[in-house]
């Protein structure tokens, strides 16, 4: 999403104190403060994982960031494995529910100021915002089937017994990432969209191995095609709310 935000400034996130550098390849690991569509957002180039080591307040920290400063909504993007045999690496699949798999929380109790202590995830992601999705995505011819996302902790890719047991429990793609900072974008109040490039076969699926390399091959071809379904989607939301986005993940 960064790629389409006009008159951007960018602020490292190793400038900002208490924010930890990322480390792993394709995540800038910054800021990107401009407009896409005319609406002003604040997206989050890169992010940081749990299998890096960082804590769980060091993930959920940009979107906190953005609620602060105002952003109603949160758009996520990531990276993920097909594990539904209709879902071929390249394409792109809108987030309906998700299968925390991480074990590891990342709110609080007592909470922090502004976030439910128990936030109600029973519509973890808007319905109204899906709508737009699926709409602007007919009017460019754009496929955008529905998907569960698993969310695990890596950084391995999975096992192809671990890709059965996830199909048998019901997620289409898996990712590493994207459940920490919905999770605390609901806490707070905000709506939460979310978009998966799927970047490979799940393990068990594909022919030879897995590799990040492929993933990240795959996820620039899907890359370009969400970007341009963002700039629509963006551009069509109410006029006075400000969006903030965390961008892919591995």
């Amino acid at each position: 999403m960064a790629r389409v935000v006009s008159d951007p400034t960018r602020v490292p996130f190793g400038r900002l104190p208490g924010f930890v550098r990322t480390s792993v390849e394709g995540h800038d690991g910054c800021f990107v403060l401009g407009r896409v569509g005319g609406v002003e957002v604040l997206v989050q180039s890169g992010r940081l994982h749990l299998y890096e080591g960082a804590e769980p307040d060091a993930v959920a920290a940009p979107v906190r960031v953005g609620r602060r400063l105002g952003a109603e909504m949160l758009i996520v993007t990531n990276a993920v494995g097909g594990i539904r045999c209709d879902l071929h690496p390249g394409g792109i699949v809108l987030v309906e529910d998700h299968l925390n798999l991480m074990f590891r929380p990342v709110l609080t109790v007592p909470p922090l100021e502004g976030e439910a202590p128990f936030p109600d995830l029973g519509r973890p992601y808007d319905p109204g915002l899906m709508a737009l999705a699926k709409s602007i995505a007919r009017e460019m011819d754009i496929e955008l089937p529905l998907g569960v996302y698993g969310a695990v902790a890596g950084p391995s890719f999975e096992t192809p017994a671990e890709v059965r047991a996830l199909a048998a429990a019901g997620a289409d793609v898996v990712g590493m990432s994207t459940v920490p900072e919905v999770t605390v974008a609901r806490a707070g109040g905000q709506r939460v969209l979310a978009l998966s490039v799927v970047t490979n076969w799940a393990a068990g699926l594909a022919v030879g191995p897995i590799s990040h390399a492929d993933t990240l091959h795959h996820a620039e071809e899907g890359g370009r095609v969400l970007a341009t379904l963002l700039t629509r989607l963006v551009g069509a939301l109410p006029a006075g709310a400000p969006a903030t986005g965390a961008e892919r993940s591995g």
